[in-house]
């Protein structure tokens, strides 16, 4: 009665083939886009890419009473800084001089492709709430016989669905142009974190990475100033002016109460004070070589940095190194509450709850400032990562996280991790609002950022990895004849300190009839949002309560499809609408994931680690995440990758070598019988790094492992297992159709499942 077996990696198969040749162009509203898994290239013309937004349909209902129908939610996953391949152009940026961006009198919509210019080109009707407003003179122009402005292709903002505008100091906090953000480095050097190598990694690494700051300009240097603290339980602040000799340290013990003791030389120019902080990086680790305190605080260290922040009246990020449970006496400090014993109970929720309402404190505070915190964890015991990533998810941060870390294992992904978050562009003190035309409104948001109200999604840094996934709700009848649009805006910081305004726009039609909508969804982007919208649930709500509500959702989906657009067949057949076949198979992953559904080995720690980290995750990070890609290395020849299998032990051949990648980590199984010559001995040891060899098949491997971590926002560290090692139950976890070891289905058995369901709600 069901799908045949090879569904997953044929859907995705047919994708490539059909839509990877010619570029998605995007102007007929509507269009549902390649899936994340095809390689294809995006053409601007009045919609923004994919790559800026995703849809979970493309066609939706006219009535709240059909969206309540279909169940299919209705929402778009949002990355409003994208990074482009070389191949598309990045969004013009518009500047209109002192008067700065046009906008809807009204509904203070942007001026975008769905403006209607009216009277000969004197004013324009808002395509969101069709108010009438006056054109400016310095902005008119003429129209064309079909009613364009005969200037429409030569202005982005009425041409392209992305673009940006040079924002005015009306846009400006306290009505005055922004100061160029700041970088503050502080390192924990506890006893833990100097015996891990982590300290001198950090000072070594610090010394190069200081010249490649963030710029626009990659001809001109950085205008981000930095500053330097280490800290135990007391805090160690560095002045490293440039006319110093040596770096002076000022210890502040007197945690209660944290204040700034300098204020001069201590966010200084890198090229200025090049001598002062290599000196410095150079001494931390002989400073502390022979620490014994093995004690650290938390809190403080981050009102040092928002307190650093305000007094030089910038904004920036923070950048934490640190190893345990924060213990020592000081505001902020926690206790270790880890307890397996509430797992699977109603108390179960309590876990992923932040300890105390300080950090949600603090995280306004830091907001207010545009002080963005990224946290770098080495723990080597339960550290409350619950809590402790408060502040980073509330700031648009990240939290990165290197357990039991040993210096010559973990150095690699941690650097790389480290590289490539001080270098990634990224936006400070940013607001983003969401429009939509009337009918619809944004409802509900998931990601890492802070909300005071209910339409600002505030972020005190947004970088070109961050996603808002946005819900919308009716409030009111939509029409087929218009269809609906929404308009993302993002006023944020550049790094060079220029104030601006990124719009994104997307028009979707509108159905009056259920098979429209199931012929234009995207399930892919509605298993991204399920899982958000799961996992933020599991704050308030028992675990199996959660699960249970995703799968009675998913029923009612399919049920609803199977009654009003299926042709009439047996009762005893599975029937999925074409696109969204592989939706039981997805949503099995989501269920089964360590978040929803942990092994005995998953700590409290890991699973507030991975929760946090997916609320902010795009697409196609999610869909890896789930269900992960393994390809069997046979012959690798040419440039092309081999074709994928599905995820289950039985696919393994005892004679084969397979490439398992989750997104954060990558698998080299070598199977038992694989012949040696075939491996180039590489898997004597449990390696991480493949020896580079001079043969081919070395060589396309390490080519392929490389492009695989060129696409991912996170360094995947390699792990090589052997065949009936202790080491392949971590790879078998990944296998992610076959049963777990905690319970969750295989992919047959939740298909029957959830056929069960289906038939069940029909009835």
């Amino acid at each position: 009665p069901f799908p045949p077996p090879l569904l997953h990696i044929q859907v995705i198969e047919d994708d490539r083939a059909n839509k990877s040749s010619e570029p998605f162009t995007t102007g007929v509203k509507g269009q549902t886009p390649p899936l994340v898994t095809t390689n294809f290239q995006v053409k601007d013309q009045g919609n923004a890419s994919p790559r800026f937004i995703r849809c979970t349909a493309y066609n939706i209902p006219c009535t709240a009473d059909m969206a309540k129908q279909s169940q299919v939610p209705l929402a778009a996953v949002i990355k409003p800084l994208a990074m482009l391949p070389p191949d598309e152009t990045r969004p013009y940026i518009v500047d209109h001089g002192e008067a700065g961006p046009i906008r809807c009198n009204r509904c203070k919509a942007y001026m975008c492709p769905y403006m209607q210019f009216i009277e000969g080109g004197r004013r324009f009707q808002c395509g969101f709430c069709s108010c009438v407003t006056d054109v400016p003179p310095h902005y008119f122009q003429h129209l064309d016989h079909t009613g364009k402005r005969v200037d429409c292709c030569d202005r982005p903002e009425l041409s392209l669905g992305s673009y940006e505008f040079v924002a005015t100091v009306d846009y400006c906090k306290n009505n005055k142009l922004p100061q160029p953000p700041s970088f503050i480095f502080f390192i924990d050097v506890s006893y833990n974190a100097v015996k891990s190598g982590m300290v001198n990694i950090v000072c070594q690494e610090l010394k190069t990475l200081l010249d490649y700051l963030p710029r626009e300009n990659p001809e001109a240097d950085s205008v981000v100033r930095v500053g330097f603290v280490t800290y135990n339980k007391v805090l160690h602040f560095y002045n490293v002016k440039s006319s110093l000799a040596q770096p002076q340290m000022m210890v502040v013990s007197d945690v209660s109460d944290m204040f700034l003791p300098l204020l001069d030389g201590f966010l200084v120019d890198v090229n200025d004070s090049r001598m002062v902080i290599e000196s410095l990086l150079d001494q931390i680790p002989e400073m502390f070589a022979d620490t014994r305190e093995t004690e650290t605080v938390f809190g403080p260290v981050i009102q040092a940095g928002l307190e650093a922040l305000k007094a030089a009246d910038c904004a920036g990020k923070l950048f934490l190194f640190h190893s345990s449970l924060p213990i020592a006496e000081a505001p902020g400090k926690l206790k270790n509450r880890e307890d397996k014993k509430l797992v699977g109970t109603d108390k179960e929720k309590s876990l992923f709850q932040p300890q105390s309402g300080f950090y949600s404190n603090l995280s306004k505070e830091c907001v207010a400032q545009g002080c963005c915190v990224d946290l770098f964890l080495f723990p080597n015991q339960y550290v409350d990562v619950a809590t402790l990533g408060v502040v980073p998810v509330s700031t648009g941060g990240s939290v990165y996280k290197y357990t039991y870390f040993q210096a010559e294992m973990d150095r690699e992904r941690f650097l790389n991790d480290l590289r490539r978050d001080v270098q990634k562009p990224m936006g400070f003190d940013a607001v983003m609002r969401v429009r939509t035309s009337t009918g619809i409104r944004a409802t509900d948001f998931f990601g890492s950022f802070f909300m005071s109200n209910t339409t600002d999604v505030e972020l005190a840094g947004l970088d070109c990895d961050k996603t808002v996934a946005v819900e919308f709700r009716h409030d009111d009848k939509l029409s087929e004849d218009t269809g609906a649009l929404m308009q993302c805006a993002v006023l944020y910081t550049s790094c060079s300190g220029q104030r601006r305004l990124r719009v994104h726009n997307m028009a979707v039609n509108c159905c009056s009839q259920l098979a429209d909508l199931y012929r234009n969804c995207e399930t892919d982007t509605i298993i991204n949002f399920f899982s958000k919208y799961a996992y933020r649930s599991l704050l308030n709500t028992p675990t199996k309560t959660v699960r249970d509500t995703l799968v009675n959702q998913c029923a009612q989906i399919l049920a609803c499809y199977r009654k009003n657009c299926a042709s009439p067949s047996s009762a005893g057949q599975l029937i999925l609408p074409e696109c969204m076949k592989l939706l039981p198979v997805y949503l099995n992953c989501v269920l089964k994931s360590d978040v929803l559904q942990p092994g005995a080995d998953v700590s409290v720690d890991d699973r507030a680690y991975l929760r946090q980290l997916l609320s902010s995750m795009d697409v196609s990070e999610s869909h890896v995440f789930f269900y992960p890609r393994l390809l069997p290395l046979v012959k690798l020849d040419g440039g092309s990758l081999p074709m994928a299998v599905r995820n289950s032990e039985e696919r393994l051949s005892k004679g084969g070598v397979y490439l398992l990648e989750t997104g954060l980590y990558l698998f080299l199984w070598v199977g038992a019988n694989a012949q040696q010559d075939n491996l180039l001995n590489v898997c004597v040891a449990f390696q991480t790094s493949l020896p580079e060899l001079d043969n081919p098949f070395s060589q396309r491997l390490r080519e392929i492992i490389d492009s695989f971590r060129s696409q991912r926002s996170r360094y995947m560290k390699l792990m090589v297992v052997k065949q009936e090692d202790k080491a392949e139950l971590i790879f078998k976890h990944f296998l992610c159709e076959d049963k777990s070891a905690c319970g969750g289905a295989s992919y047959v058995d939740f298909l029957c499942h959830m056929h069960k369901e289906i038939r069940q709600l029909l009835s």
